[in-house]
């Protein structure tokens, strides 16, 4: 199977794009959304991701054609990074528990 590198340098200069698009600005404004509700939301992200990845691999496995090695591989790293990531929070949480339950009184 080929790679195509000129598809391959457009998806990244894509990516570049979108990563760049949205620089991250400190603001004065109250955050008004419920913490639960953020990491319900981002562990459906991460779920949809996942699938997306699970998707793309049986349609690649299955011989579809328009599916190519490198989407799949992408598809099943950006899960696997969002898993990580989500993973990480979640120890960081049972620790920040684990801290606050064990400070005295």
């Amino acid at each position: 199977m080929e790679i195509n590198a000129s598809n391959l340098m457009q998806e990244m200069q894509a990516l570049k794009i979108e990563a760049g698009a949205t620089p991250f600005e400190p603001s004065t404004r109250q955050v008004t959304s419920d913490f639960g509700q953020l990491l319900q939301q981002a562990l459906s992200n991460v779920n949809e991701m996942q699938g997306a990845a699970n998707d793309l691999r049986t349609r690649f496995d299955t011989g579809d054609k328009s599916v190519d090695l490198a989407e799949v591989m992408i598809a099943g790293q950006k899960s696997s990074i969002a898993f990580e990531a989500t993973v990480q929070v979640r120890n960081k949480v049972v620790d920040a528990y684990k801290t606050i339950m064990n400070m005295p009184v």
